[in-house]
């Protein structure tokens, strides 16, 4: 019990660093797309605050119902994941040849959705937050994507070291980021207060009956917010365990 009391404050810093990181980046880039994108949505007051209520309540309902009440309490043995809970459901059901195909292909697909995803959210986060550098100066544009490309090659050369030696590395950076955007966020939110009527979901439904066509388009920019949670709860699985 000790040990792993005087484990839990590394882990902790391992889980934001691994499960948190993107999550503090994956709502930025998902409301460029939606005002800036191929299908951009009007910028009204209205717009944003039903935008913003429709972010809001996505990564709650998703995180909140859908992965603490539900997919939390799935794992297998401790592992969780779409191919560790395929292996489990397969088990339980071959006594039964045609259940067993029919999940089994419903795991290849749920696989190979989690391996899109997983190769798309690296790209974007980093790319999005390279962007940043053409505000300082349009100068840089030229310099954003090798910057980009070799980000990435870095990241996906210390990655080889493992999960946890990455969450420590990266924890005490995202803790970093986490109070810079805290701090920027209640300097905005003082500015401009209105903003917090997002919180009410009636400016989502509103958005959406008002506009259900442009809100169809939003929708598919709106889930890049909340998909990098799929990818990474499948860790935050073994750190609970």
């Amino acid at each position: 019990m000790s040990h792993s009391r005087q484990a839990m404050p590394a882990l902790t810093v391992a889980a934001i660093g691994v499960v948190f990181g993107d999550i503090g980046t994956s709502p930025l880039y998902a409301l460029k797309e939606i005002f800036n994108g191929h299908h951009p949505i009007p910028v009204t007051p209205d717009n944003i605050l039903g935008i913003l209520s429709l972010v809001f309540w996505s990564i709650m309902v998703l995180v909140t119902l859908k992965y603490v009440l539900i997919i939390m309490r799935a794992d297998n043995r401790g592992e969780g994941g779409s191919l560790a809970l395929l292996s489990l459901v397969i088990e339980n059901a071959k006594d039964n040849p045609r259940l067993t195909w029919v999940v089994s292909l419903l795991g290849i697909f749920a696989a190979a959705l989690f391996y899109g995803d997983s190769m798309i959210t690296p790209a974007i986060s980093v790319l999005s937050a390279v962007e940043g550098l053409e505000i300082i100066t349009p100068a840089l544009k030229p310099y954003v994507i090798p910057i980009t490309l070799i980000i990435i090659t870095g990241l996906f050369f210390i990655q080889k070291r493992g999960t946890g030696a990455v969450g420590l590395f990266f924890g005490p950076v995202m803790v970093g980021w986490f109070a810079i955007l805290g701090v920027l966020g209640v300097l905005e939110i003082a500015h401009n207060p209105q903003v917090l009527f997002a919180l009410n979901p009636l400016y989502g439904f509103g958005f959406v009956h008002a506009h259900p066509g442009l809100a169809f388009l939003a929708l598919g920019s709106v889930v890049l917010a909340v998909t990098v949670v799929a990818i990474y709860v499948t860790y935050m699985v073994k750190f609970v365990r």
